[in-house]
């Protein structure tokens, strides 16, 4: 029986990780499987809310065939240790979307991890994620774009955002390109900050307390992750399990 091995900090994919909260439930499963055929659109969606000490870690690998579409939404915001990783290949002129939020407080570790191929042509994709932490907690995005020999005519870009609540909470943000074709459209940003005192001061200013001030800045913050989901049920449940974590962050 082959053993494997429990991953460590010196491996990019874990450099911000809880390895020792991981050992609890190392190996993980092998990753879910996700194939779209040609010409076909799926939609899939994931609220990581495991309890609070627990330890949840998600692997996706997702194969779009030829002119097929796949949107996924992530809201990882559970658990003592949170890890999603998406791995990705594009047939010829399908897309991939990912829209994602990270919320986390106290002493959490939380990541999404995504590495998107480009293996033909004229395929697109795009991830946005928006990180809020608070406490002590870290939020990683480490995310690849791979652009294969031949894949011309690529378009694709990564937008990560990340807001810290307080000095002591670590967001971690690392968008990465790797493109070995030239007619292609590849484009990443990253930032992170704080919330805007102007703003949390004019809202005073007209009479709203502090925490409703700070709860509707993070709500604008992290509102167009889930807007384009087509089920709205799904979409009230993410919505209101980020507002509840919010709430308690605040």
């Amino acid at each position: 029986m082959t053993t494997i091995a429990l991953p460590t900090r010196r491996q990019e994919d874990w450099r911000y990780s809880d390895v020792d909260a991981l050992a609890a439930i190392w190996p993980t499963p092998a990753p879910t499987r996700i194939d779209v055929a040609a010409d076909e659109t799926a939609r899939h969606h994931l609220l990581q809310n495991a309890a609070d000490g627990a330890v949840a870690v998600y692997d996706y690998a997702i194969t779009i065939a030829d002119g097929a579409r796949c949107d996924f939404h992530v809201l990882n915001i559970g658990g003592k240790f949170g890890r999603v990783t998406i791995n990705v290949t594009l047939g010829r002129g399908s897309h991939f979307e990912l829209n994602g939020a990270i919320i986390g407080g106290g002493e959490q570790t939380l990541e999404i991890v995504t590495a998107v191929t480009h293996a033909a042509p004229d395929a697109t994709s795009g991830q946005t994620i928006r990180s809020i932490l608070g406490n002590h907690a870290t939020g990683s995005y480490l995310g690849s774009i791979n652009v294969a020999r031949g894949a011309q005519r690529t378009d694709a870009f990564q937008s990560v955002k990340a807001m810290l609540l307080d000095r002591t909470a670590t967001a971690n943000v690392k968008p990465e390109l790797e493109i070995y074709a030239d007619d292609v459209k590849c484009a990443h940003g990253a930032t992170v900050g704080e919330l805007d005192k102007q703003a949390l001061f004019y809202m005073a200013s007209r009479g709203m307390d502090p925490a409703t001030a700070k709860t509707l800045l993070l709500k604008a913050f992290v509102a167009g992750v889930f807007d384009d989901m087509a089920d709205e049920a799904v979409k009230a449940a993410l919505e209101a399990a980020a507002i509840a974590k919010l709430e308690v962050l605040v």
